[in-house]
């Protein structure tokens, strides 16, 4: 073995991607000592999205606070800056971790995410990269829209701050600041679901449960998203319901789209281009990548499809490591997507409460007990 790649996404509760690359870099240079180790810990939007761009694209860390996940709070959060390039997190001023024990979605915003936004813009960013995962919030974005000076109007024509509950109150908005500040900046946001604005798999009937929600505030978040549906359709001719995607973070892609003229993404395909992974791809003897779990959604647009449909592409093997494969995994598929294999790194059958606490020590057995095994193989 001469050359390998680490691409692994975090896996989720347990270890983060940066601590799954260093893990499996030690087993590989014990295995192989002269073998060169090229790590690119990736995320597709979530949480640890702004520390993976930090590492693979050598960007600096900007810090400063702005308002947490409720109005009248403030957080300090960080996005990562690489010549005119930001990447920012949702889950850095919004995110679940956030609000733990108290979670509540109909008051949850997104301002901060827009202070963050506006920052980047006065240090002379002409590209932002958004990641939409772990999101506490249903506001639809217009927190976020209102942090870059998008004004709302109620029924009576007057000026107001509108939140998750309030947005059938919503008559117009205007934008033209917002677009004003963007415009000639090319906004994208990382989006790893396709679920429409509202409805049976829209944002609060999906999403709003993980957020706090009790079915009558589902009922009423979902109504609500409906209506902020047919006020953008209203102002901008817009229909955000067809856009897939739109229901990510609670509503946020929709509102991306709507009120700041931007684009939703796959994830993993924006961070594998940012970060050269196609040329960083020949010569390259095997690709490991991996997530806490692997299951029939891991083939749909996420980290272990996207890297293996690359790597594929440049005929390099794929090595997925995981936590738990799920029963719906179809190996047929997988392997026509470009994996070769995918193990579990669990060395006996115990609940994730249990094996949580082990993924570091499991994962380098694994990755070192099938490095040796690649040894032996000549490989």
């Amino acid at each position: 073995m001469n050359n390998l790649i680490l691409a692994p996404d975090s896996f989720k509760g347990t270890l983060e991607a940066v601590e799954v690359c260093r893990i499996l870099a030690q087993a590989a240079r014990k295995t192989w000592p002269e073998c060169r180790v090229l790590s690119l810990p990736v995320a597709d939007g979530g949480e640890g999205t702004v520390d993976c761009f930090l590492r693979a694209l050598d960007a600096g860390r900007i810090t400063l606070p702005v308002t947490g996940p409720f109005y009248g709070e403030t957080v300090s959060a960080s996005y990562a800056l690489s010549g005119d390039t930001a990447i920012l997190e949702t889950a850095s001023t919004a995110g679940l971790p956030r609000v733990e024990g108290r979670e509540n979605p109909a008051a949850a915003t997104t301002y901060g995410l827009g202070e963050l936004i506006r920052d980047a813009l006065g240090r002379g960013c002409t590209r932002i990269v958004l990641g939409l995962g772990g999101s506490c919030t249903n506001d639809c974005g217009v927190g976020l829209a209102r942090a870059l000076g998008t004004v709302f109007y109620d029924r009576s024509g007057n000026l107001f701050v509108p939140r998750g509950d309030t947005l059938e109150e919503i008559s117009r908005y205007d934008c033209s600041e917002a677009r004003r500040l963007l415009a000639g900046v090319e906004l994208t946001a990382m989006c790893d679901i396709d679920n429409p604005l509202y409805g049976p798999r829209g944002a609060a009937r999906v999403f709003a449960p993980q957020k706090g929600a009790g079915p009558e505030l589902v009922t009423l978040l979902d109504r609500n998203l409906q209506a902020m549906a047919e006020t953008i359709r209203q102002v901008s001719g817009l229909e955000v319901q067809k856009i897939h995607g739109a229901g990510a973070a609670g509503g946020l892609g929709a509102g991306v789209a709507a009120f700041l003229g931007g684009s939703l993404r796959p994830g993993i395909d924006l961070v594998l281009e940012l970060t050269g992974f196609d040329r960083l791809l020949p010569g390259t003897d095997l690709v490991i990548t991996g997530e806490g779990r692997v299951d029939s959604q891991s083939l749909d647009g996420k980290v272990v499809s996207g890297v293996a449909k690359r790597a594929r592409a440049a005929g390099v093997p794929v090595l997925v490591l995981a936590g738990s494969v799920g029963d719906d995994l179809d190996l047929g598929r997988a392997r026509a997507m470009g994996v070769t294999a995918v193990c579990s790194i669990n060395r006996a059958a115990v609940d994730f409460s249990v094996s949580r606490h082990q993924a570091g020590e499991n994962l380098a057995f694994a990755a070192e007990n099938l490095m040796n095994l690649l040894r032996s193989l000549g490989r």
